[in-house]
């Protein structure tokens, strides 16, 4: 793997944190950027916003929000095949 692409895994794997709009209210959420990638791209396939993804796996979560995000991208994934 050369320098360039070492810093961009690097990167992905890092958490970061973005607020969001959940139910008239403002929470942030961590998560790795490969996972705000995949919500984006989810997102955009499905014609709606990020927010309203994020609020949508939030009316049906058990635990943590951001761990229930990474297993919505998980399921995602394996549905398509990816």
């Amino acid at each position: 793997m050369t320098a360039r692409g070492r810093k961009n895994a690097q990167g992905q794997a890092r958490p970061r944190k973005r607020s969001v709009r959940i139910g008239g209210h403002d929470t942030s959420v961590s998560l790795e950027g490969a996972f705000w990638d995949a919500l984006g791209e989810i997102a955009r396939a499905r014609r709606v916003s990020l927010n309203a993804t994020i609020a949508a796996v939030d009316r049906e979560r058990l635990g943590n929000l951001s761990s229930a995000l990474r297993l919505f991208v998980l399921e995602s994934l394996r549905r398509r095949g990816g």
